[in-house]
């Protein structure tokens, strides 16, 4: 169909120039996002999966058009995110969102390098964000939200959690904010039945917990449990099905979907060995 073939050629074109200049990244990204409004508004367009819905363009995998898709259906009314565990903020999943529809946020990340290049960066003077060098805790996250929140706004547009080891037991502490969307990194190893998650640690780093880079965060039925808790529901995944999103239950425009309709399994190369080299996929993956 016409639809796939403008997909595949503006996919390649983002990739080609994912290494070059910010602007041509974000100018094929609204390019992308016009092609995919034009499906999203034909009332007869029926998805197979939420993948016809999402594209990349700063985003790790097709999550920047997944946030446009239910930005367009969820009444939105604050347009703020918050998003940890950014690096330099090249890669993550709100900077299309704030270059493209203006919205304001706080971006935070364990590098003081990272958020040093990003403060004396064009981005930081053009657009209304705060960046902020912390190592984020359960036990600060609350007081670092609430300083930049000054006007005590608990309905934040989008969460954003990627810190590679302990984002179960953060998002599970946060209780200064009840945002429309939340999305979260799991950890597709352990499984799409199991409840599981590392124990807390203030200073957990995946690295040096296990040379593997396997021994981190929480399984994707442990979110769904704390999702319900906070009264959320899974509505999809990522395409490399690490990423979950979750919305507010009374959404109604937002179909929940069952973890073992939303699982993917492990989609990437993430195992490597005693000298830090990434393993191979087996020719009969062990996982998924």
């Amino acid at each position: 169909m016409i639809r796939n073939k403008i997909n595949k050629v503006l996919a390649q074109y983002i990739y080609k120039y994912s290494e070059e200049r910010i602007e041509d990244r974000f100018l094929l990204g609204k390019i992308m996002l016009e092609a995919k409004r034009n499906i999203w508004d034909k009332m007869a367009f029926e998805p197979q999966t939420w993948d016809e819905f999402g594209f990349g363009v700063f985003s790790q995998s097709n999550e920047d058009g997944l946030i446009q898709y239910m930005i367009n259906k969820i009444n939105i009314p604050n347009k703020t995110f918050i998003e940890f565990g950014v690096q330099n903020y090249t890669e993550c999943n709100t900077r299309f969102l704030l270059m493209n529809n203006y919205w304001s946020g706080l971006i935070m990340d364990g590098s003081e390098d990272n958020m040093k290049q990003l403060r004396n960066s064009s981005l930081y003077w053009k657009h209304s964000i705060q960046a902020r060098d912390v190592f984020i805790t359960k036990e600060n996250i609350n007081q670092l939200i609430s300083d930049w929140n000054e006007a005590g706004n608990k309905d934040v547009g989008i969460l954003s959690i990627d810190i590679d080891g302990v984002d179960y037991w953060v998002w599970e502490s946060i209780d200064c904010i009840e945002p429309y969307i939340v999305i979260c990194e799991f950890n597709p190893i352990f499984g799409s039945e199991a409840i599981v998650t590392i124990p807390y640690q203030a200073d957990f780093y995946r690295t040096k917990a296990h040379y593997s880079n396997l021994y981190w965060g929480a399984s994707l039925n442990a979110y769904v449990s704390l999702a319900k808790r906070k009264g959320y529901k899974l509505v999809c995944l990522n395409q490399m099905g690490n990423n979950a999103f979750f919305v507010r239950e009374e959404e109604q425009g937002m179909k929940e979907v069952s973890i073992q309709e939303a699982y993917r399994g492990l989609r990437y190369r993430d195992s490597r060995n005693q000298g830090g080299v990434l393993h191979t996929f087996p020719r009969k993956r062990a996982y998924g």
